[in-house]
């Protein structure tokens, strides 16, 4: 089984980027098979995009505060 640990979204010179973590665990014995292995992807989907830079606005609002 993969399990997200983490999701980072920025923007960068392809646009709207998305960096995923995760574990793999064996389901029978609970053994880490990997651990922190990261994916990175372009968001292409416009609706998650726009959800992306509402999160990335709002974190504006609590360094500008």
């Amino acid at each position: 089984m993969k399990i997200v640990t983490s999701v980072t979204v920025f923007r960068d010179a392809v646009g709207m980027r998305m960096s995923i973590t995760y574990s793999e665990i064996d389901d029978t014995t609970g053994k880490i098979i990997k651990d922190n292995t990261r994916i990175d992807r372009v968001v292409t989907d416009q609706s998650i995009s726009g959800k992306a830079a509402e999160l990335i606005t709002y974190a504006q609002e609590f360094i500008e505060d």
